[in-house]
């Protein structure tokens, strides 16, 4: 099943299977992955969804995921969310993602109706334009990452970063809950990179690998409609634990999201 922009915005329009004030029940398609594993990116956006589905109408500020299990990507996945929170301001959701009653990713969700108050970010990078960069081709093992393109900005040799332009392939409905959640999406799909490059050094070939917690705070609305630039570097690596941190920028240098993930590379069994 290929992940055409139609087919993730369809996934992303969670099938409804009961609410109550604050709770509800949701399913989500999922698609088809090596090994039959769920993309951990995909699988957060959804859940990000189905606690937006019960905030009502507050917008997404931050999201923290743990991913527990690998799930099949042939099968849907089934979101339960039950309600932490509900002030003036902030409302927080747990989100639980199953399949056959077994729990795959636990996160927590959080909303937060607009406020009006100083504003500061830091500058984003003075970087080479997307129309002057190489396309990059999608991931052919992942066709669950076919529906962005993507353009890499060349970074230090050696260093642990990564730096591209991000656009989805088409135009996106007007709905800012899905724009956030798009971005959150396009915030854990790639935040690994950084963290293989100081590993290139002594490997001879892709190392085994397991995404085991993603966050996101959102800033400001990001404009799918125009390229995202997103800055990413990997500060730290201790005990097979790699953390790795983004940026996401608007075209204009509006900071829209910020991002950290952790990733586990198990060592080798003998």
């Amino acid at each position: 099943m290929e992940s055409t922009l139609s087919a993730v915005l369809d996934s992303l329009d969670l099938d409804q299977v009961s609410t109550t004030p604050g709770s509800g029940m949701f399913v989500g398609k999922q698609f088809d992955g090596p090994a039959h594993h769920i993309l951990g990116a995909h699988i957060a956006a959804q859940a990000l969804m189905a606690g937006a589905r019960t905030a009502g109408g507050r917008a997404p500020h931050s999201m923290h995921v743990y991913f527990l299990r690998p799930g099949d990507g042939r099968y849907p996945v089934d979101f339960e969310v039950a309600p932490l929170q509900d002030g003036r301001t902030f409302a927080a959701r747990r989100v639980t993602g199953r399949q056959n009653a077994t729990v795959l990713m636990e996160a927590t969700t959080s909303f937060s109706s607009a406020v009006q108050d100083i504003e500061y970010q830091p500058s984003m990078p003075v970087v080479a334009e997307p129309e002057s960069l190489a396309s990059i081709p999608a991931h052919g093992t992942w066709t669950s990452l076919d529906w962005f393109e993507r353009r890499n900005v060349t970074t230090a040799e050696g260093a642990a970063q990564s730096r591209m332009w991000l656009r989805p392939r088409g135009d996106i409905p007007d709905d800012p809950v899905l724009a956030d959640c798009l971005a959150a999406y396009l915030s854990a799909v790639t935040l690994i990179e950084p963290t293989l490059v100081p590993r290139w050094k002594t490997m001879a070939g892709p190392p085994i690998s397991a995404m085991r917690g993603h966050s996101v705070w959102f800033h400001r609305p990001p404009r799918m409609s125009d390229w995202l630039f997103y800055d990413e570097s990997s500060p730290s690596a201790t005990a097979g634990r790699s953390l790795a941190t983004g940026t996401m920028f608007n075209r204009n240098g509006e900071l829209v999201c910020t991002a950290t993930q952790e990733i586990y590379f198990p060592p080798k069994r003998e």
